[in-house]
């Protein structure tokens, strides 16, 4: 069969169209760097929406990848593999945890903490503690249980009925969270920044006053860090930011480094009540994926990368104010590490879209964080010369608008 020739019309025709990419194809990488079809090039300043965190084809992943490439791909949880075992090692000598879950997304990720939560409910001998308390502007994925979840009806309203049990409060209200946090609540789900809902920092002592009532009430505290996780915020981990640990985490994005790959890890008491057949996943743990985790987790759990993301956040502040000095576009420049975001002014609500286009149109891909927030999440290693670069065609494309 010939090959056929692709364009950018072909989405159109054959693909379901629950997304609309931009105008051009790219086609390859390096660094934080990316071509397109017609060899135009581009800054990338999107990290596959905070996935590719040591950027395009990293001589450290693509090595893992190969290798293991080379011995063995898939073999489905009837059995283990060293490569999983050596990430579940990992992510326990790193974290709070004991035990390890892996799945293909932050999703099911979200997903497989949230069933478990159930269960904590349903064996704590309170036949009505199945009560999930999340917030609004949330963001917890698509599977319908934790589109739900999330606090943003436009993703939901249309896919009713919806799973019930679930309320959604006000983010950074503790009192707000004290009115419906109770007995019957098995569960709180928070982002410690809200990355889809326009990347909001959590206040610490909202945090804090979550631990305090998940404790009192007996409630299991899960902290989604699909997106904060893995270096992105100069932490390994945005909790260990804050003085607060979670009962359960979920992470995945960075955590393959542009590898499908999502984990949800937990303490033992927890992870002791679910039981053979309780949850599962056929490509979870995945041999592959797994290698290019731990190559991946194993490269960015140094001083000097989670150093680097924090110089590096401080000099994407301090030009993106310089920026906003001369084009005062936005009331806020907010986030963490390299999890940044632009609040755009009230006379400019609703551009942040129009903002990333014209990026485009001038080499630099960005992202939306909602309608009014252009948000960056670059690769965690980018260097300074593709920063300044970038900010430049950034500062071209504001002048557009």
């Amino acid at each position: 069969m010939s090959e056929v020739a692709i364009t950018r019309s072909n989405f159109n025709d054959w693909m379901v169209p629950v997304f609309a990419p931009a105008n051009f194809i790219l086609v390859r990488g390096e660094g934080s760097r990316l071509w397109d079809q017609n060899d135009k090039e581009y800054i990338d300043f999107a990290g596959g929406i905070a996935v590719n965190a040591l950027g395009h084809a990293h001589p450290v992943a693509v090595k893992a990848l190969t290798e293991q490439a080379q011995k063995l791909w898939h073999i489905g949880n009837g059995y283990t593999n060293e490569p999983v075992l050596r990430l579940a090692k990992q992510l326990v000598d790193s974290t709070f945890a004991d035990k390890v879950f892996f799945c293909n997304s932050g999703a099911e990720a979200n997903e497989a903490a949230l069933k478990l939560a159930r269960k904590v409910g349903l064996l704590s001998g309170n036949a009505n503690k199945n009560q999930i308390v999340a917030f609004k502007n949330a963001f917890h994925g698509r599977t319908l249980f934790t589109v739900t979840a999330g606090g943003q009806p436009k993703y939901s309203q249309d896919f009713a009925p919806l799973p019930g049990g679930i309320e959604h409060t006000a983010f950074n209200d503790l009192e707000a969270a004290k009115a419906a946090i109770n007995e019957n609540t098995c569960a709180v789900i928070v982002e410690p920044i809200q990355g889809e809902g326009g990347v909001l920092p959590a206040d610490i002592e909202f945090l804090k006053g979550l631990r305090a009532l998940c404790d009192e009430k007996g409630a299991v505290l899960i902290f989604d860090e699909v997106q904060t996780g893995v270096g992105r915020t100069g932490s390994l981990y945005a909790y260990m930011n804050t003085g607060v640990t979670p009962d359960i985490l979920t992470t995945a994005k960075a955590l393959g480094g542009g590898f499908p790959i999502g984990a949800m890890i937990t303490t033992d008491h927890y992870a002791n009540m679910y039981a053979v057949g309780d949850h599962g996943t056929t490509y979870g743990g995945n041999p592959l994926a797994c290698a290019v985790a731990g190559a991946v987790f194993e490269f960015i759990n140094t001083p000097e990368v989670l150093d680097g993301v924090k110089q590096r956040h401080q000099y994407f502040i301090d030009a993106l104010n310089k920026i906003n000095t001369e084009y005062g576009l936005f009331k806020e420049i907010r986030g963490q590490g390299l999890l940044i975001g632009c609040v755009l002014k009230d006379e400019y609500a609703g551009k942040a879209k129009n903002i990333v286009t014209l990026a485009g149109e001038e080499g630099l891909l960005a992202l939306v964080a909602g309608t009014d927030v252009v948000r960056f999440t670059p690769s965690l290693i980018i260097p300074q010369q593709d920063i300044d670069e970038g900010l430049n065609r950034f500062v071209r494309a504001l002048a557009r608008l």
